[in-house]
């Protein structure tokens, strides 16, 4: 009798843990699902790379006060190895690689794309971290980015834009970024990784931030500098409070799933921001999301 309850209080723990790391892995995406609709208003007056390394540097200065006050203990040395992983992938590549993106294409192309990066961050955390998705989670997983890539290829008359290159190459690095970042937040607590790796990129990313600023301007709009400063602080710093908390307490490949609703928050920003129309057939594909999302959440990952 003892076992048992004690099997079904262990059951009760794990679906409890698992529903709060997705609904903070929500929260996270609906930060997140700003990021190119804000970084495409402010690429229309501000160079990229200034925009991807100059978020970067903004939030390095929250970071180092956020770890003062926390009194923060330095990582380990077997952290630094993760923290530099994960600073390459999510503070360096994916800003980088979707600022340049939004030169060229939508808001609203460039969230489609990067609908695969669920599936691309469960291939990571399986290949880093052992971590053993079912085969029904794998078919989910599957499903959803196969939706997402026939969206892409619909608005696209059935060819990808050579901006599309630069979407997945971010895709690659925020997969990495999030992978390493969720794990080390087992151990760190999220709001301390997105802090180290930020401080830990700052002294390179400075000067060349600085440089971009220097020869190409900064004279923008108030608008431009304000959706520069909410990628700075949103989607570079806060958003990575909650996103990683919920990939270290709900699992990698099940919370990063959540992601596949990101494409179509991002759709409805950029409505909202930029006045990019709907195009048809959204909703349509938006509801299919919705529900592979639904039942990937029910499918087995051994951890």
């Amino acid at each position: 009798m003892t076992s048992g309850i004690t099997m079904t209080t262990m059951t009760s723990m794990t679906i409890s843990q698992e529903t709060r790391g997705m609904l903070l892995g929500i929260v996270g995406v609906a930060i997140f699902s700003l990021t190119l609709p804000f970084t495409r208003l402010a690429v229309a007056e501000l160079h990229p790379v200034f925009i991807a390394l100059g978020r970067a540097v903004v939030a390095a200065v929250c970071a180092c006060a956020l770890l003062w006050w926390l009194k923060a203990p330095r990582p380990t040395r077997a952290q630094w190895r993760g923290i530099v992983i994960t600073s390459l992938g999510v503070v360096v590549g994916f800003p980088v690689f979707s600022s340049i993106a939004m030169r060229y294409v939508p808001a609203s192309h460039g969230a489609i794309v990067i609908g695969i990066l669920p599936l691309a961050t469960a291939v990571c955390a399986a290949l880093r971290f052992g971590e053993r998705p079912s085969a029904g989670f794998w078919a989910a997983a599957i499903a959803g980015s196969a939706i997402v890539v026939g969206f892409a290829l619909q608005q696209g008359g059935g060819e990808l834009h050579p901006a599309d290159l630069a979407l997945f190459a971010a895709v690659v690095s925020a997969a990495i970024g999030y992978a390493e970042g969720g794990r080390l937040s087992q151990t760190m607590g999220g709001q301390e990784v997105i802090s180290w790796a930020l401080v830990v990129s700052a002294p390179v990313l400075l000067p060349v931030a600085a440089w971009y600023g220097w020869t190409h301007g900064v004279t923008a709009s108030p608008a431009a500098w304000g959706a520069f400063a909410y990628v700075s602080v949103f989607s570079m710093f806060i958003g990575f409070f909650f996103w990683y908390k919920g990939l270290a307490i709900g699992g990698i490949s099940r919370v990063g799933q959540v992601q596949l609703l990101q494409p179509f928050l991002t759709i409805a920003g950029a409505m909202l921001i930029l006045g990019e129309g709907l195009q048809p057939g959204t909703v349509a594909f938006a509801v299919a999301i919705i529900a592979v999302v639904a039942a990937g959440r029910r499918m087995t990952i051994r951890r």
